[in-house]
């Protein structure tokens, strides 16, 4: 018996020595930490899969751009050729061809300084990122306070993150190596909790007078149009780099993780598959002072397969939509055999990157019906540029699909299912969620607090964005519509022929909507949709089929709805 002990002692102590063997400490110290956590990630690399963890403190960790790694990436939804030639990333955390590593923070801040992508994940496998901040030294969405709107002049309280030069009354924010004097803005009101989009107090400004430190007149030929109290939010419009890229990756959790600020452009997925978003916060730290998390996006899955998991999590103060999950069409330009077609990335922000691989199912779709004409398997895909991908494929394709001038492909196989469940979404100028995949979904238990246009869009379209695709079950159920842009939910497909129903299958049960005006619910080209058992509160008395709007639509069942007045 004594033996058996100490053999289960040996054990417990031998597998405890070798789990320590496994963590890799980084320790903060003052100054650029770009590159000792760089060799963090370099030494996990060493155990060639074995599982690793990189520890580090509870303090700030700051990485910066002059210490970046330089990677030619492109992301969807960024930057076109024309608005940045040089598509090279500054990467403060640069994970590639890593299996089985943790990034745990145990409270850390990772702060950076100047525009930089905050970490890049790809062609991994089974990573995670834990319980730590995001932010910015010097966030490239500047802020300011209206303080007093007088004839043809502001007073602005400068948020004190957000510094600034006066030469001979020239204004311009500045930061680590960017300056901002023209832009984009967005108005907050602090009493409401709502953004907008506005006119940018930068692009008319005669004059800059600093009257103390961060208090400033602002002189205008005009007299400005605002009430006292206003917040502005001001950037410009380039997304050179994003916050995080996950690419060509599989199994990837982000836990328990604050993205206070998100640079130049979100957290995107892109052809990877199975990717967990669980309790994170984005929005800025209450400390802070500050109103704006995001310069665009939140959220940004593209072509995407398995399962797209996003709960427990709050959304507070973008610039554009949280949570944007799509695939892309591609425009057939030629074939150049029986099997084999050339295909172009046509949105001028999305390109460069590999959307097909051997084995995959696609499909070619109309581009103006968005109706599927013919399903086959890639043998081959092969870059020919930056937007032309030469795809082989398993058999030929029919005469009469080539003679289609209007073809678009779709992959199929990288389309996820979605759940996105127990969500807070605040603080929006655009919509709460855009969905469009054909796997299940379901949004169940989230809340959409005053979202400036429609709360959920489910799209598809062919000819504009070149989003993909149809959907053809989706659940949206017992959540929680706060006066958001009307209609609510809203299912518009860009389809402009009408040869079959885009989507199908389309539940939205049990929800709440506190309504500003009467357009709950606008679906167009949906067999199979059911509006059951929602509450609708609204002012005016009007039944609750009067809330619903369809065209070209089959198969509709609208019933046990209540409609109560708006007190």
């Amino acid at each position: 018996m004594k033996r058996i002990y100490l053999l289960t002692a040996l054990f417990y102590i031998s597998t405890m020595m070798a789990t320590a063997q496994h963590i890799i400490r980084v320790a903060p110290e003052e100054g650029d930490m770009t590159r000792k956590l760089q060799s963090a990630i370099e030494q996990a690399k060493n155990y060639n899969g074995r599982p690793v963890i990189i520890e580090l403190q509870n303090a700030n960790y700051h990485i910066y751009r002059k210490s970046s790694s330089e990677q030619l990436y492109h992301i969807s939804n960024t930057t076109s050729e024309a608005e940045n030639p040089d598509q090279t990333k500054h990467i403060g955390l640069w994970m590639k061809k890593l299996k089985n590593i943790t990034i745990d923070g145990q409270g850390a801040h990772i702060i950076t300084h100047g525009e930089m992508t905050s970490f890049v994940i790809d062609q991994c496998e089974n990573i995670k990122l834990q319980n730590l901040t995001v932010a910015a030294a010097d966030p490239t969405v500047p802020e300011m306070k209206v303080i007093e709107a007088g004839n043809k002049h502001l007073t602005v309280q400068i948020h004190p993150q957000s510094q600034y030069t006066i030469k001979d009354g020239a204004f311009s924010f500045t930061g680590d190596s960017w300056t901002l004097s023209k832009g984009i803005a967005q108005m907050y009101d602090p009493q409401r909790d709502v953004t907008w989009r506005s006119w940018c107090p930068l692009n008319d400004l005669r004059k800059a007078i600093e009257l103390e430190p961060n208090l400033l007149r602002l002189t205008y030929d005009k007299v400005p149009q605002i009430q006292p109290g206003t917040i502005f939010q001001m950037r410009d419009g380039y997304r050179d780099e994003a916050c995080g890229l996950i690419q060509y990756s599989k199994n990837v959790t982000l836990e328990k993780i604050h993205f206070a600020f998100l640079g130049n452009f979100g957290l995107v997925g892109q052809v990877s598959e199975n990717l967990t978003y669980r309790q994170l916060t984005f929005g800025p730290e209450e400390e802070s002072g500050r109103t704006c998390a995001g310069f665009a996006d939140f959220v940004q899955m593209s072509g995407c397969k398995g399962l797209i998991l996003i709960e427990n999590s709050r959304f507070s103060g973008a610039h554009d939509d949280p949570i944007n999950i799509h695939g892309t069409h591609l425009a057939v330009t030629s074939f150049t055999s029986d099997n084999q077609v050339t295909v172009r990335y046509m949105h001028p922000q999305t390109y460069g990157f590999q959307s097909f691989l051997a084995g995959n199912t696609i499909e070619f779709i109309d581009a103006h019906s968005l109706m599927p004409l013919g399903s086959f398997k890639v043998k081959n895909a092969e870059m020919k540029n930056e937007r032309e991908i030469i795809i082989t494929l398993n058999k030929p394709v029919p005469q009469d699909l080539k003679e289609n001038k209007q073809l678009v492909v779709e992959n199929v196989t990288y389309t996820p299912e979605v759940i996105i469940r127990n969500n807070y979404f605040s603080r929006i100028p655009t919509r709460g969620l855009l969905i469009t995949t054909r796997r299940k979904v379901l949004i169940e238990e989230n809340t959409f607090f005053r979202m400036q246009m429609s709360g959920i869009l489910i799209a598809d379209d062919a000819r504009s964005w070149f989003e993909s695709g149809m959907a053809h079950d989706v659940t949206i159920r017992n959540n929680h519509f706060i006066e958001c842009g009307e209609p609510v939910i809203f299912i518009a497909p860009e389809n402009d022929v009408n040869k079959g129903y885009v989507h199908r299958n389309i539940r939205i049960e049990n929800n709440r909507f506190l309504l500003n005006g009467t357009q709950a619910v606008s679906a167009k080209s949906v067999n199979g949709l059911q509006v059951k058992g929602n509450l609708f509160i609204c002012t005016p008395q009007i039944q609750a089929e009067e809330l619903i709007q369809t065209k070209e639509c089959d198969n509709i069942t609208i019933k046990d709805n209540i409609v109560e007045t708006k007190k």
